[in-house]
């Protein structure tokens, strides 16, 4: 894993997101990031890191269990569900994510790794970012780990955070921006 290849894709955000307030320098609403590989190029380097830091012993001294949510879809019940509850349960995931990452931020103490948590927080940052960009809901990021409805587990290694946190991604998030309304009315 190259470090500046980790770190391409906030700027990208960042610099799309900036372009599109600048816009003509009067106030327009964000446009929706809808492009399925700003998504790809976040699960690749989520899986970048789960695969770096499978082996991780020395210097990553997690301890304690994390509260993570579920990976698994149930499309029936998934389908049912409006699009801002499909939103809230992704938000709050991101959420339980976020917390857990900054928690095992500070057990290790190796500075590779923490370089890494460190990326995969901002890339949880980003795509909250790009959440809000769809114009889903107005609904804070919810501060409690566990939400609502919110399914959720316990992991107590790193390896196994990170490896529900790719799959979260490669699931829940990507079918929730593959079927936001703001992205259906950019593909026709």
């Amino acid at each position: 894993i190259q470090f500046t290849q980790m770190m391409s894709i906030r700027p990208v955000v960042v610099l799309l997101t900036v372009l599109q307030w600048a816009g003509r320098g009067l106030p327009s609403p964000v446009r929706p990031i809808c492009d399925p590989r700003v998504l790809d190029r976040f699960i690749m380097e989520a899986r970048d890191t789960e695969t770096a830091l499978r082996g991780c012993k020395a210097g990553c001294g997690v301890t304690g269990t994390f509260v993570v949510p579920l990976t698994n879809v149930d499309f029936v019940v998934w389908e049912t569900k409006d699009t801002e509850e499909q939103a809230l349960e992704v938000q709050s995931g991101m959420s339980l994510f976020g917390q857990a990452l900054g928690a095992v931020r500070e057990s290790v103490s190796r500075v590779a790794v923490q370089i890494l948590i460190d990326n995969n927080k901002s890339n949880i940052h980003s795509l909250g970012q790009v959440l809000r960009s769809l114009h889903i809901q107005d609904l804070p990021l919810p501060p409690a780990p566990a939400v609502g409805d919110l399914v959720t587990r316990k992991v107590s290694s790193l390896s196994e955070l990170l490896h529900v946190h790719t799959n979260f991604l490669r699931g829940k998030v990507r079918l929730l921006l593959t079927n936001a309304p703001a992205c259906q009315q950019n593909s026709t």
